[in-house]
């Protein structure tokens, strides 16, 4: 698996272990597993300074930091197994319908559909789902789409699609991990949910559309062995308010884009309640030329380097894998220079040759049965 994509998944594995040891009453283990998804996020932070979800990150950071020091100091005061909900004391002034709550970051990236190469298809299906109604409401008597599935291989541009969406109508983006919802880690579940749909729906009579991302969505909507009460309640509230969203008499623009890696995990009853359900696949050829020419324009590159011929090498790669095979290419003559013991001039160009070095130590992250899988859940449930 990519870079990126690898970390940020070892930090969700690490978060929801983390949650399962806490309804345990094991807090040991959810400060270990949460000191190491801190640790996997900030390897991104400070090796990848440019990505444009490091202010999600970085807030993820902040976030599991301070539920490290609630549950350190939670430990010694909390009989082990006495409950399966952690509770805390919640701020009266916190209950406001319009704000919203701590687990959502509003922050968005800096990122429209001209910045991610291909995948037009599911642009346009966004589109119509959300830009248009936004822009021309008299056009869509019989309503719109609220609740849209992108289903995927990771590292396919699922969050950045959804930030793109925002950014095109001028809306708020409210970024929610499944597992921080799922986590009653700031109180009572269903509250929070509650919070969160008031504030997007207060926001949206104001004139501002919302789009509420929920991340690792089959943590929210799945199918489970085991749960809590307390998980049942959230799901139970979660369904309610995207039913209310959804209602035919409403018009408000307020809008709910989940993404998954498992799709075929999420129970299927609650699969009509995302109208649009979109398969975000890896890029064709096309789409990684496209990737390839993006990144490196910002390097020199030798003449003999052929990107119509490297994008047909890269069949199979996702275009976060095509991003980290760019960087090691150059890498690879950054290195050359500071071990050559004069780092003052200029890295040579990159060469073809390093293409082709780089793809002999690196493969797809994404195996090919799992590419069957998408493909036959989407013969099964897509709704382009």
């Amino acid at each position: 698996m990519n870079a990126v994509a690898l970390l940020e998944g070892k930090a969700k594995r690490h978060a929801f272990a983390a949650l399962e040891a806490e309804k345990r009453g094991d807090y040991e283990a959810a400060i270990y597993n949460l000191q190491k998804a801190v640790e996997s996020l900030m390897d991104i932070v400070r090796n990848y300074p440019d990505h444009p979800l490091n202010h999600i990150y970085r807030r993820l950071i902040a976030q599991y930091t301070r539920k490290i020091e609630s549950l350190k100091r939670k430990a010694g005061t909390i009989p082990l197994g006495s409950s399966d909900t952690v509770t805390v004391t919640v701020n009266s002034e916190a209950d406001k319908a319009d704000d919203v709550p701590e687990f959502v970051m509003r922050e968005k990236p800096k990122v429209t559909f001209n910045d991610i190469a291909g995948l037009e298809q599911v642009k346009r299906a966004l589109r119509e789902a959300i830009v248009y109604p936004v822009k021309r409401e008299d056009l869509f008597p019989l309503g719109w789409p609220r609740g849209i599935l992108l289903y995927g291989p990771p590292g396919t541009g699922k969050t950045m699609l959804a930030a793109a969406v925002a950014n095109e109508v001028d809306g708020e983006f409210l970024y929610v991990d499944a597992a921080s919802i799922m986590s009653k880690w700031l109180g009572e579940g269903e509250k929070n949910v509650k919070r969160l749909f008031s504030y997007a729906r207060k926001r949206a009579k104001e004139g501002t559309p919302v789009i509420i991302f929920i991340d690792e969505v089959d943590a929210l909507l799945g199918v489970h062995s085991t749960e809590v009460g307390g998980e049942v309640r959230v799901r139970n509230q979660f369904l309610k308010e995207m039913d209310g969203i959804q209602d035919k008499g409403s018009r408000l623009h307020v809008y709910v884009i989940a993404a998954t890696n498992k799709p075929w995990k999420l129970d299927e009853p609650f699969i009509r309640r995302f109208q649009k359900r979109i398969y975000v696949p890896l890029p064709d050829k096309a789409t990684r030329k496209k990737i390839l020419e993006l990144y490196t324009s910002k390097i020199r590159l030798a003449p003999d380097v052929d990107l119509d011929r490297l994008a047909d090498m890269l069949e199979g790669y996702t275009g976060s894998d095509i991003t980290d095979i760019v960087r090691e290419a150059y890498m690879k003559t950054v290195r050359e220079l500071f071990q050559s013991g004069d780092p003052r001039g200029d890295p040579r160009p990159v060469t073809m040759s390093d293409f082709i070095e780089v793809l002999r130590n690196r493969r797809p992250s994404v195996d090919p049965d799992m590419i069957r899988a998408y493909e036959e859940w989407t013969r099964r449930f897509g709704a382009l």
